[in-house]
């Protein structure tokens, strides 16, 4: 079947409606045939592929020849092959079905990946605690959710509480010493602590056999400030020392003077113990395992990014025999 444009050789472009109206459907309908035609050799052999005859092809064709206004093949007896146009236009049309590949591609990436903020609340000295799934977790959230914001905030307990409530931070990661009614809590591992002394202590010399409840009893304690235990009550009144520290490192610092016994978690010494500068006294009868947990708000959703975070947490714990109750 002829076309209006269907003469060899290429013709001089007459007005055409590409200039005037953007691609609709219909358009990619009609390149879509032609660039199975070319990469078909033809247009009988294009007709398996399409599935519909010689002549709807043929008139498909010369259909987007007049809405191009130019020639871009010829077929018959000389054969197929396309015109100067017609290489121009089969280049634009590979350009062009593969820019919308790309652009469904995004899109369908877009509605699976992940994007926002994640501020997380962490109560710090904790980077040498081995059970600490942290930083797996967040390495995990980079190769799962790259473009979500990460902000660490490394900070005291207080701290975190004030920031999960008045919303600075989405979540925390912290012990817990007492559940309070103003957050959801989601239980992660157990931190171990025992009870040390400083190298200038009295008790730090004494052989392990030797060291009784009496002596640890009548020592001097440091009370830190947050980890309130009902069992260091058990050994000594923490509550009516006159030393008091905030931090874990403050409590060391305080232990380091000799005057002091001191409750440390077990992470956290294991550095100066190496040393010669800490040791633990009893650890075989006196230890705490205070829970740590992923704290949100009360009643704040887990949106997808959240959801994400809790389960590399999870995943990324490291298996332990089951802690005693303190």
């Amino acid at each position: 079947m002829e076309s209006p444009l269907s003469k060899s050789g290429n013709t001089s472009p007459a007005k055409s409606d590409i200039n005037q109206h953007s691609l609709g459907v219909a358009d990619l309908k009609l390149l879509r045939v032609f660039k199975t035609v070319v990469e078909a050799g033809g247009f009988t052999a294009a007709c398996n592929e399409l599935n519909i005859g010689l002549a709807a092809i043929s008139k498909q064709i010369s259909d987007l020849e007049i809405r191009f206004g130019m020639k871009l093949c010829t077929r018959g007896r000389e054969g197929f092959y396309l015109t100067e146009h017609g290489k121009v236009a089969y280049q634009a049309c590979l350009d062009l079905f593969s820019s919308i590949n790309q652009f469904r591609d995004k899109l369908n990436h877009a509605r699976h990946e992940l994007f926002g903020e994640l501020n997380i609340g962490i109560i710090d000295n904790t980077i040498t605690d081995p059970q600490s799934p942290v930083v797996s977790a967040l390495g995990e959230i980079y190769r799962q959710a790259p473009k979500v914001s990460i902000r660490l905030h490394a900070t005291q307990l207080d701290e975190i509480e004030r920031g999960i409530i008045d919303g600075r931070f989405t979540c925390g990661i912290m012990p817990v010493y007492q559940e309070k009614p103003e957050f959801d809590y989601y239980f992660l591992y157990h931190e171990m602590a025992y009870l040390y002394c400083g190298d200038k202590h009295p008790l730090f010399s004494v052989p392990a056999a030797e060291i009784k409840e009496s002596q640890i009893k009548s020592s001097h304690m440091v009370n830190h400030f947050y980890a309130n235990h009902s069992k260091k009550n058990i050994f000594s009144d923490v509550t009516s020392t006159h030393a008091i520290a905030v931090q874990v490192e403050a409590v060391t610092m305080l232990l380091m003077t000799g005057n002091y016994l001191g409750f440390l978690p077990e992470h956290y010494a294991s550095a100066f113990m190496g040393g010669n500068k800490l040791r633990a006294l009893m650890p075989e009868n006196i230890e705490i395992a205070t829970p740590f947990s992923l704290v949100l708000k009360k009643g704040a959703p887990f949106n997808s990014v959240m959801t994400l975070f809790y389960n590399a947490l999870k995943q990324a714990l490291i298996p332990v025999p089951e802690a005693r109750a303190s």
